[in-house]
Parts: structure tokens; sequence; C-alpha cells
């Protein structure tokens, strides 16, 4: 067997994919399924919960509910040691993820036209001149 170890001891061939960091139950295995895995559920519900506004003709509110939910996934993801199925990479990674993505579609949401919420001179520049 130890003609199977590669530099450093470790194993020259990989047979299993490491469990992300923070990526054990948030509850003891004797727990119902969803006690287990409320974080990934919590996020999942609040994406449902904008993408059935943005259906009901309320693009804005619905699109921001979006983007908050990926910032209480972050959030989640930063403060908690154990997220379950929420943790996907790194914890940085996953932190860096959420925040930028729900940002973002939050900005675009206050963006979106017609009668937009902030306006952004420099994104409007942009968009001017790639639709030209």
């Amino acid at each position: 067997m130890s003609g199977d170890l590669g530099p450093g001891g470790r194993p020259a061939v990989t047979t299993s994919t490491a469990r992300p960091e923070g990526g054990g139950r948030t509850a003891s295995g004797s727990s119902p399924a969803p006690a287990r895995q409320w974080p990934i559920l919590l996020v999942i519900a609040g994406a449902v919960i904008g993408l059935v506004t943005t259906a009901a003709g309320a693009f804005r509110a619905g699109a921001i509910i979006v983007g908050f939910a990926l910032l209480v996934g972050g959030a989640l993801r930063w403060g908690m040691q154990s997220v379950g199925m929420l943790a996907v990479r790194s914890r940085f990674t996953d932190v860096i993820t959420y925040g930028i993505l729900g940002v973002a579609i939050i900005l675009l949401a206050l963006m979106a036209q017609p009668d937009p919420l902030i306006r952004i001179p420099f994104l409007e520049d942009i968009i001017h001149f790639s639709v030209r």
C-alpha cells in the first residue's frame, strides 16, 4: 500500500471528494432532514418567494427578495460553523460568491426600467455604448 502514496504521504490517486469546509450537518443525524439542512432550505424558500413575487407581476420586489436571499446565504455561510448543503466550496469562495451575486441582483433590480430607483452613470454609459 505504501507504493500508492504520493509526495507527503498522501494518496497518489483521489478516490473520493472531500466535503467542503462547513459541509457537516447542522443538526444530529437523528433529526429529520429539514432540521439538518435548514440553511439551504431557508435560502431556497427566499428565492422561491422572490420568483413567485416576480411571476405575480412585481419584478423589482421579486428580484430584490431573490438578491436578499443570496445575501442571507452568504451571511449564514460566514457566521455558522456547519451549514450543510449550503457549503459548496471554501468559506471564502462561498461568501464572496453569494455576496457578489446578491448585491448584483439587487442593484440591477433597483436600476431596472421604467423609473429606476437609482442611477449609476458609468453603467448607463456602458449600456448606451454597447447598444449603439
